[in-house]
């Protein structure tokens, strides 16, 4: 009596055994080529404590994630056993970077033959019921790319096959398998109403609200949520999503290093000559040439933003009139297993059509441009034309001018004091120009536009070079002696002189100073003189002047004005000197 109760347990044992036999001989058979490592005895020991860090073999660990990786059309089998009649489990694949199909078996042996037994042969039908082949029985497959899982509340002890394959490409995985999956729950639970929900649309940014998921507060689990923001399509799992910032990464381009042009320096009076030639090309172009923008590395088009355990997010930086796809993942942070959320897409708003304002030919406009805004404006030349000239005073900071011709880029530039374009004609063409603020502050200008050849233009020609050059060696304690380029046009030059503290700066100077301030808004006490000067010849285009009457010790600030046929009048760079303080 006493061996007929046991008998069925020591049976059940027996086949526990069988089973880890046969786990341990597929093991083995995989490693009888391979020569076994030496190890670190005290690490191997603090490591075998982690199951998670076994993903490479092919014995599943229970309640534990493993992730892996497969190569394209090589399915890959992993193994685990269960050992007792009517366990509950559940297998949960995640694939990352491709759709993958997977296959779970039983593999069951044919029985062998035990003395215990009753002799008596099974039915014909029972035995039908035994798959003993060496496929298994087949318990679940599923092909896809969804977070997909088999549960099952009773399953029989012996050894289960997991078989994936990915037919697309190289692809990432993980593996989360339990027998006690009503005790684990590895992975956050989601709410009842498991949507993201869109509550608020800008030009720049989305709100996202959900529902909190239950872990947190039920189970006492650390939870944060992670926001991921793309423009493609919506992820299902977080595996996926850093799959695809992973790729982003590696194509990520380094900003191309630029150099900055030094302009060129008087030949006369003891002006150091340019590497590029005195004198070449020199005439209405600009007071400064134009910096070029340092090249900004790509931004990746996928972000992922982990913010805590707030369940309200508003992500910020996005373009106006732009679809995103948004997803949020629930992440248990002693884990590091996260559930997708159902994620949502929205389009921010259009960027405000702004006024375009109409340029009239040969009429000098004024604009003010908002810190970092934009400004819209258009020329339509009445009658047919071979050139457009631009004439662009930039009165502050520097800003950035684009022009199109019938939509067709034609020029970008950024802009400092002033510059003339010389844009190629077409008949009945009408040209949009847009002026970009500066980040610094707020932006005034004034624009120009002319299909008119005549040389009296509204704003003065300017030479290249638009420095002030101060001679230390003519400095005395009551004069400086200065001297600056001119132009084949005659034009009025105006100098003024103001004193100022010994620390004023350029900084100072820049802030203080507005560039389409002319001489009308000087004091009368400030101004030295006005003379008109002009040379054909442009390598004989200097003049200079002798300011007397200053301080010994003294620190000036000198500007010199060009003065148009119409009275618009152009600073040239300042020029701090000092007078000497002993004679």
């Amino acid at each position: 009596e006493f061996w007929q109760l046991e008998a069925p347990s020591l049976e059940r044992m027996r086949q526990c055994k069988g089973w880890i036999l046969v786990l341990l001989m597929l093991l083995g058979l995989r490693s009888l080529a391979q020569k076994l490592p030496t190890r670190d005895e005290g690490l191997f020991q603090m490591q075998i404590r982690d199951k998670s860090l076994f993903h490479d073999s092919s014995v599943i660990p229970d309640g534990a994630e493993i992730s892996g990786y497969l190569f394209r059309d090589t399915p890959k089998r992993y193994y685990f056993v269960v050992e007792e009649d009517n366990t509950p489990l559940s297998v949960t694949v995640t694939p990352c970077d491709a759709p993958l199909e997977w296959k779970l078996t039983l593999q069951e042996l044919p029985e062998e033959s035990s003395g215990e037994g009753s002799g008596e042969p099974e039915p014909l039908d029972q035995q039908k019921q035994q798959v003993t082949v060496d496929e298994g029985t087949e318990l679940f497959t599923y092909k896809g790319n969804d977070v997909e899982s088999y549960v099952a509340t009773s399953t029989p002890s012996g050894l289960y096959q997991l078989e994936l394959l990915s037919t697309e490409k190289d692809s990432n995985f993980k593996v989360y398998t339990t027998t006690t999956p009503e005790s684990d729950q590895p992975y956050p639970e989601l709410p009842y109403d498991p949507r993201v929900d869109v509550t608020g649309l800008g030009r720049t940014t989305v709100t996202l609200a959900w529902k909190p998921t239950p872990t947190s507060f039920l189970m006492g689990q650390p939870v944060q949520y992670c926001v991921v923001i793309n423009k493609e399509h919506n992820f299902k799992s977080m595996c996926a999503a850093e799959a695809k910032i992973s790729a982003e990464d590696a194509f990520m381009l380094a900003p191309r290093p630029v150099r900055d042009f030094s302009p060129f320096d008087f030949v006369h009076f003891g002006f150091v000559p340019s590497e590029n030639g005195f004198g070449k090309d020199r005439g209405l172009t600009s007071n400064k040439i134009s910096r070029a923008y340092l090249a900004k590395p790509k931004m990746s088009d996928i972000q992922k933003l982990c913010i805590g355990n707030k369940n309200i997010y508003t992500v910020s930086d996005l373009k106006p009139d732009t679809q995103y796809y948004f997803d949020v993942f629930a992440v248990n942070s002693a884990t590091n297993t996260s559930t997708a959320y159902v994620g949502t897409f929205a389009r921010t708003k259009e960027e405000a059509r702004q006024k375009t304002l109409e340029l009239k030919d040969g009429k000098v406009s004024d604009v003010f441009i908002k810190r970092k805004g934009t400004k819209f404006l258009r020329f339509a030349p009445v009658s047919s034309h071979q050139r457009v000239t631009l004439f662009v005073h930039s009165c502050l900071d520097a800003v950035q001018v684009q022009v199109r011709r019938d939509g067709k880029l034609l020029l970008s530039q950024n802009v400092e004091g002033v510059r003339q374009f010389q844009l190629r004609g077409k008949p009945k063409a009408k040209y949009q120009i847009r002026l970009r603020g500066s980040r610094k502050g707020a932006s005034t200008l004034k624009v120009l536009t002319t299909t008119r050849t005549s040389s009296k233009q509204p704003f003065p020609s300017l030479p290249e070079d638009t420095r002030i050059k101060a001679f230390d060696k003519l400095r005395t304690c009551s004069s400086v002696t200065v001297a600056w380029l001119g132009t084949q046009d005659r034009n009025k030059y105006c100098i003024y002189r103001k004193e100022v503290a010994d620390n004023y700066g350029e900084e100072q100077r820049r802030r203080e100073q507005n560039q389409c301030a002319g001489p009308e808004t000087r004091r009368k006490s400030e101004k030295v003189l006005c003379k008109y000067f002009h040379s054909p010849n442009l390598q004989k285009a200097v003049t200079t002047e002798t300011i007397t009457g200053l301080e010994p010790g003294k620190t000036y600030l000198l500007d010199v004005y060009v003065v148009g046929h119409s009275g618009h009048s152009v600073r040239y760079q300042s020029k701090l000197v000092k007078t000497r303080k002993y004679c």
